[in-house]
């Protein structure tokens, strides 16, 4: 198996993502892909996580990151079935692709920022800038609800991802406001695919509900994962997995 033979068997084809698509996700290091997932989809994915954060308690997200005034899991490669979309549409692996070449997934993760909380300072998920083109590190939010101005939806700069620089770097606060920054709008069951190098970070919700995304995140190939699959992997769950899905996981028998 190589990355060519695994994104043909999951439906990645060359025309899968559109000029204009690819060069607003290069120009503005966000892509917006509407309605990834059905409105019946979404349903089902926030009644697990919501019986996934109940039966984990306090060790909900430990296996990667834990956050105050969010809830988070970790780990749901492993988890149910239903998350297996996040690792495996091919819209979302084309745009992957374009950004990274050869890759893999780094972990698949939920995150919910709870009414009044959720405020992060700007930032990138990278340790230092990268050269425009050269990027390591690329990742999904499949929104879950409806991400409002009110409700803490993702703030980016766009563009940022190709000034080689990080927001300490510039910003007195990357906490505050920045002039050109805005927020990543869209319905439940889009899918923002974004190149993690891009300046961003979550902004408080002010709603009286919690905010819900699942973030699928992937690296460069040749580097660690957030989570190591191969690690974490249970048998059921490589049994159920195709050869391709192996793959871009990464994990071997």
């Amino acid at each position: 198996m190589d990355m060519q033979t695994a994104l043909r068997d999951l439906g990645v084809t060359d025309d899968i993502l559109t000029p204009a698509e690819k060069e607003q996700l290069d120009r503005d290091g966000f892509l917006p892909l509407e309605g990834v997932l059905s409105a019946e989809e979404v349903s089902a994915i926030t009644e697990r996580l919501a019986e996934l954060t109940a039966a984990e308690g306090d060790r909900a997200g430990l296996e990667v990151h834990q956050e105050k005034g969010t809830d988070r899991l970790a780990d749901l490669v492993n988890k149910d079935p239903l998350f297996e979309v996040c690792f495996s549409h091919p819209r979302v692996l084309a745009a992957m692709h374009h950004v990274l070449g050869d890759f893999r997934l780094s972990s698949l993760n939920s995150r919910a920022a709870l009414p009044g909380q959720g405020h992060q300072a700007l930032h990138a998920d990278f340790g230092h800038p990268v050269e425009p083109g050269a990027y390591q590190v690329c990742n999904s939010i499949w929104l879950l609800d409806d991400f409002t101005p009110e409700n803490g939806a993702t703030r980016v700069v766009p563009g940022s991802h190709r000034r080689g620089t990080l927001p300490t770097d510039e910003m007195p606060d990357p906490a505050a406001p920045h002039p050109n920054q805005l927020q990543l709008l869209g319905r439940a069951g889009t899918v923002i695919i974004f190149n993690s190098h891009l300046w961003h970070g979550g902004t408080q919700n002010q709603t009286q509900h919690p905010r819900r995304a699942l973030h699928s995140y992937f690296t460069h190939r040749t580097l660690p994962q957030q989570l190591d699959q191969q690690t974490y992997l249970r048998l059921n769950t490589y049994t159920r997995l195709t050869p391709a899905q192996h793959f871009i996981l990464d994990v071997t028998a």
